[in-house]
């Protein structure tokens, strides 16, 4: 390292160079430069600034790291969610939803979550998951009696189970970075995932009941119920195809990804509701989400290399631990940092920054790994639905025309009962655990 101007601890040497890069990565941020092109400037100034390792490193990360299975995972989950959409199967699984829970009071409103939980187990993406039911659910809750930002709200709350419950793009990043298999993380999400999108069905029967937004009753119809499952059993069939196949060992993330894209295509010509001429428009939808998360994630590889060299995760276990010696504050520490990260960036990144650096600590607490992952992308979860930039918030607004501030309000309640539950899974961690 060059020498300068250090703050020792034990081995551990923290130089100003080192500091002024991540003075300049915060700046950047703040001016909403790419992060991939803050993480790219970053990783140049340490290589040159400390020359622990050879620029080589660099342009080899770049390739090296993009070239890995899982990854092809991502952008086939977001195609098999697109088709579904195009082809109105999505739709089936609301009219699923809706009459198995439409019958009780607020039944629109819950059974507009549970679909958000059903359509969650096919996309892996909570922006995909908004704009899909929100497009189907909006103008009938403004109906029943919802407020427009309510509505909006509740639609982008239930929507975060996107990246909370099996298949999730988040848990792969997150697995590919870490080291851990991506089917261990999907099984260890499901009870979180759903404890989650049920704090936020009851959130909206307790609120619904306060203020009488929706109060008609219907009855409820075994008949009815069996035929809406008869009609959704194509849609309902993708999910068995990409969660059967993982947790049988039967397929890996990646090889379910590919069936699921696979049958819902031959679902969709069968049925006469996809055509050749859709296709460029699905692949524009899978390509974008790609765009944004490739070259993070390329530029995170020299940028996570160059901080294990430079012993930075070190450096920060040591610093908290000697600070605070109590492991459940530690753990609150970590909430609100992530939670911090998440109101001002997305999931992907803030898994590529963030997580080589919080896991030694967790595990120098005592924290498992598994749980440990469980516990960063629920809280980065909650960041979806908190100003300033809860991507649902923008992604309702945008396709509603409601101002976000409007939204963001109304979904402080959803906010708090995610976090409380958040703090139970941080707290319990067999409830992250116990299927393992």
């Amino acid at each position: 390292m060059q020498p300068g101007v250090f703050q020792q601890v034990g081995a551990v040497q923290l130089g100003w160079e080192i500091v002024a890069v991540f003075i300049l990565m915060a700046v950047l941020f703040i001016l909403a430069v790419r992060v991939w092109a803050v993480l790219g400037i970053a990783s140049i100034l340490l290589l040159k600034l400390t020359d622990v390792l050879p620029m080589s490193l660099f342009g080899e990360s770049l390739f090296s790291g993009l070239d890995a299975f899982a990854l092809i995972a991502v952008p086939l989950f977001i195609l098999t969610g697109d088709v579904l959409v195009r082809t109105g199967l999505s739709q089936k699984l609301l009219d699923l939803a809706e009459e198995t829970l439409g019958t009780m009071n607020s039944g629109l409103g819950t059974s507009t979550i549970f679909g958000c939980g059903l359509f969650a187990c096919i996309s892996g993406s909570d922006a995909a998951d908004a704009a899909a039911v929100g497009r189907v659910t909006y103008s009938r809750l403004v109906e029943k009696g919802y407020p427009e930002p309510y509505a909006c709200a509740m639609i982008a709350a239930g929507a975060c189970t996107g990246v909370l419950i099996p298949p999730s793009i988040s848990y792969i990043i997150i697995g590919l970075i870490l080291g851990i298999s991506a089917a261990t993380l999907f099984l260890a999400c499901v009870v979180p995932g759903i404890l989650i999108l049920l704090s936020v069905m009851v959130t909206n029967i307790l609120l619904n009941r306060y203020y009488h937004y929706e109060s008609s009753r219907g009855k409820f119809s075994f008949r009815r119920w069996l035929r809406a499952v008869y009609e959704a059993k194509w849609a309902l069939l993708i999910p068995v195809i990409i969660l059967g196949g993982i947790y049988s060992g039967v397929f890996t993330p990646t090889e379910s990804a590919a069936s699921a894209v696979a049958a819902s295509i031959i679902i969709g010509f069968a049925q006469r509701r996809l055509h050749l001429s859709d296709f460029p428009r699905m692949m524009e939808s899978s390509a974008k989400v790609c765009g944004v998360v490739m070259p993070i994630l390329a530029m995170s590889l020299p940028f996570a290399q160059t901080l294990g060299v430079l012993q930075i995760p070190q450096y920060f276990v040591y610093s908290m631990t000697s600070l605070v010696h109590n492991s459940t504050l530690i753990m609150f520490v970590m909430l609100l940092i992530l939670m911090i990260a998440g109101m001002i960036m997305e999931s992907a990144p803030n898994i590529i920054i963030l997580s080589p650096i919080l896991l030694p600590l967790a595990l120098a607490i005592g924290m498992d790994e598994i749980h440990f992952c469980i516990f960063m992308v629920t809280a980065l979860g909650i960041g979806f639905i908190t100003p300033p930039l809860g991507i649902n918030l923008f992604v309702m607004s945008g396709l509603t025309g409601t101002p976000v501030h409007a939204i963001a309000s109304r979904a402080v309640p959803f906010m708090v009962a995610m976090l409380v539950m958040e703090l139970i899974i941080m707290l319990v961690p067999q409830i992250s655990l116990w299927l393992m």
